[in-house]
């Protein structure tokens, strides 16, 4: 996806967005920023680099104070909306780290987040002095716009993805609960999503300090519950057996869920980009409704021979004891970015909440 999404900075929209500065800032250099930025690296350049060459570029050929230049900014930053327009909190984030310029450069977060992101700007930010900018963010969970709300958590997140993780909060995310207490009960999904993300992020390194916050908050709000529910869908993929219980899956302490697991694979043989039917049967224990999920998973042959097992979602439901479920599921072995297959025999399984219960095996060749 970033592969793609670097392609929306292209000469066009410098081109664009350098008309827009040239109106409120004269002596601004069109031909010399977008030469400045478009140059012999540019091509090989990924998504987030070529955001900090603009960043750069920018800074280049507007006015060397750093207060002058965000004035410039602030004046045409209401007409420059959307993912694309990173580069200006950025821009804060390179210049405005120092001592003097706090104060302006956190009003500057705070605007620019609106109608961009500021939630990678705020990270250098947290490493220069965590205490200090964990009091703006909860200053900042209490603001009455969700987009700042949302910064306040979504710029904290121990593993915040295509930003630099913050280790002082992996190993101690104290700090961070502060930020996320204020928003536990937020009315717009738009914050609950990021504390839920923040929560999942925590629940990686501290599982036992997310299980105790469910322990503590579930069931106090409906808010809360949908975001204890998200921000433990880890816990509840690794099958955490507290986390399980807490959520009311069933167990198999004293019996196992299933009375007979089937599953086949169709054809037991096949090549890399061709797709295989999966066939399950699965009988649950008769009795009182149980909460179930239902995954497959499949133990991918990896480059030296060994394996590695990847879940997929089949259902998350509760259903009546006794009922046989049946179902079918058609599994591309297409190459991906993020995944690439190897040759051999692969182990496929099904599980009911975490338990491997049925498996088969298929072959994948060249």
């Amino acid at each position: 996806m970033a592969e793609a999404l670097k392609n929306m900075y292209n000469k066009e929209f410098l081109n664009q967005f350098a008309q827009k500065v040239r109106l409120v800032y004269k002596p601004f250099d069109i031909g010399g920023f977008i030469g400045s930025t478009i140059d012999d690296t540019w091509d090989e350049l990924k998504l987030m680099d070529r955001m900090r060459k603009i960043t750069n570029s920018l800074a280049a050929y507007l006015p060397q104070d750093y207060a002058n230049a965000l004035k410039i900014l602030f004046l045409i930053d209401e007409t420059c909306v959307g993912f694309p327009y990173l580069f200006f909190p950025n821009f804060v984030a390179v210049y405005g780290q120092s001592d003097e310029n706090w104060e302006l450069s956190m009003k500057a977060l705070e605007r620019f987040t609106i109608r961009s992101s500021s939630e990678f700007a705020v990270r250098p930010f947290i490493k220069r002095n965590p205490q200090r900018m964990i009091e703006q963010m909860i200053e900042w969970s209490k603001n009455d716009n969700e987009h700042v709300r949302r910064l306040s958590s979504e710029g904290c997140r121990p593993r915040l993805p295509w930003g630099d993780a913050l280790a002082m909060f992996k190993n101690d995310p104290g700090p961070v609960l502060l930020v996320l207490e204020q928003l536990k009960e937020d009315q717009s999904i738009y914050v609950r999503k990021s504390v839920a993300n923040n929560l999942n992020d925590i629940s990686k390194d501290n599982p036992l300090m997310v299980v105790e916050i469910v322990r503590r908050l579930k069931g106090l709000n409906n808010y809360t519950d949908w975001i204890l529910r998200k921000g433990c869908r880890t816990l509840i993929r690794s099958a955490n057996p507290e986390v399980m219980s807490l959520f009311g899956y069933g167990e198999s302490v004293d019996r196992p869920i299933t009375t007979s697991a089937i599953l086949s694979v169709d054809p037991l043989e096949l090549k890399i980009g061709e797709s295989c039917n999966l066939k399950y049967k699965l009988c649950i224990r008769q009795g009182e409704p149980i909460h179930i999920r239902i995954e497959y998973g499949i133990y991918f042959v990896k480059s030296r021979g060994k394996t590695s097992r990847k879940l997929f979602l089949l259902s998350d439901k509760i259903v009546p004891g006794g009922k046989c479920i049946i179902g079918t599921k058609t599994h591309r072995w297409v190459e991906l970015t993020t995944r690439r297959h190897y040759t051999g025999e692969h182990k496929i399984v099904i599980l009911i909440n975490g338990c491997e219960v049925a498996s088969t095996l298929m072959k994948l060749n060249l």
